[in-house]
């Protein structure tokens, strides 16, 4: 979803969202501009949003599951068994492999078989459904920054490769710029089902709800391998970000990023309810500027995800993210990768504002 065109005053398209400045909160909703017509527009989005995201059911083909073992039985994680996980989890994710080639899922059965090489760190593998994994990279008993990674929507085993180079790129960029000394590991916690983009779960803080315990259990296991000691800095992309948001309450991390974020759930940062430094970035040309930030509570769910992470009432260290896309955060030699590197180890003077 991208602009569809240049300027103008008031109100104009994009892909379908209609752009005004400002944002409202449903439910004694307010708005930064409390104009007539901005008021009506904001309860017709509304409107089409609850409808959609609630209401209607989402048509689409559904794909028959491929076959895959119940994830393995690991003992718990300490520095001492860290080998013995990773060991179990690539013979688990090799079973996968075959019996995916087996149902003739050749894609699904090269990421199973890529991800069970003797090269790859796999902390958890569950190649069913959809699939989760989280991915080590780095030696995470001796490290003193740890980023974890948490992605956004339409992240799965199918779609696991471009995931692993925002890693990837991220850990390259840590121990280019690591003090001498300094041990980083990098984190890809694919360790939720993630949302669709079009879909009827995208728009609520359902699947953020569910992933919230699990987030929190990692970061605990975190602490189990690597210690007290090293730092933790959860990275948070789009979606990704209502999962940290959701998760921030009380959790043992010294900084949170959000970029890309449609919002967290949350009205500012004290909402959070963290001791973690929060941090918020968005790209020149990344499309959830476009994104209304509203907010209301429906038959048990949140619909919308609130305040805008890099405005002002949020609350957030904003920092330089250039003009990368929604999709290009950690893409090498960009400003935001720059950034979210310094952010992770710790070189907050040297992070960079626009």
């Amino acid at each position: 979803m991208r602009s569809a065109g240049g300027g103008g005053g008031g109100m104009r398209r994009v892909d379908g969202w209609p752009r005004v400045g400002g944002w409202f909160r449903v439910g004694g909703w307010r708005s930064a501009d409390r104009s007539p017509g901005v008021g009506r527009w904001c309860r017709a989005t509304l409107a089409a949003l609850v409808t959609g995201a609630v209401v209607l059911p989402l048509s689409a083909a559904v794909r028959p599951p491929t076959p895959a073992p119940a994830p393995a039985l690991l003992a718990s994680l300490h520095a001492s068994t860290l080998g013995e996980a990773y060991a179990a989890n690539r013979a688990n994710a090799a079973e996968a492999a075959r019996m995916a080639a087996a149902h003739h899922d050749r894609d699904r059965a090269a990421t199973d078989r890529h991800l069970a090489s003797a090269k790859r760190h796999l902390l958890h593998f569950d190649g069913r459904g959809s699939g989760q994994v989280t991915e080590v990279l780095g030696d995470l008993a001796r490290a003193d920054r740890i980023a974890v990674l948490v992605p956004g929507s339409d992240t799965s085993l199918d779609t696991y490769g471009r995931f692993h180079a925002a890693a990837a790129a991220l850990h390259r960029q840590l121990a280019r710029r690591a003090p001498a000394g300094t041990r980083t590991a990098v984190v890809a916690w694919l360790g939720y089902e993630t949302p669709g983009t079009v879909s009827t779960t995208v728009t609520t803080t359902g699947r953020a709800e569910q992933a919230a315990p699990h987030l929190r259990a990692l970061v605990a296991d975190l602490r189990a391998i690597a210690g007290p000691g090293p730092r933790i800095s959860l990275l948070c992309h789009s979606y990704g970000s209502v999962v940290c948001g959701r998760s921030a309450a009380g959790l043992a991390v010294d900084d949170i990023a959000l970029v890309g974020s449609p919002g967290t759930g949350a009205d500012s940062v004290a909402g959070l309810h963290t001791r973690a430094r929060v941090w918020a970035a968005r790209g020149g040309d990344d499309w959830v500027e476009h994104v209304p930030h509203l907010s209301v509570d429906l038959f048990g769910t949140s619909v919308g995800f609130g305040t805008d992470p890099v405005t002002p009432a949020f609350g957030a260290r904003v920092f330089a993210a250039g003009d990368v896309g929604h999709s290009t955060y950690f893409s090498p030699g960009t400003t935001s990768l720059t950034n979210l590197a310094r952010i992770v180890l710790g070189e907050t003077k040297a992070v960079t504002h626009d």
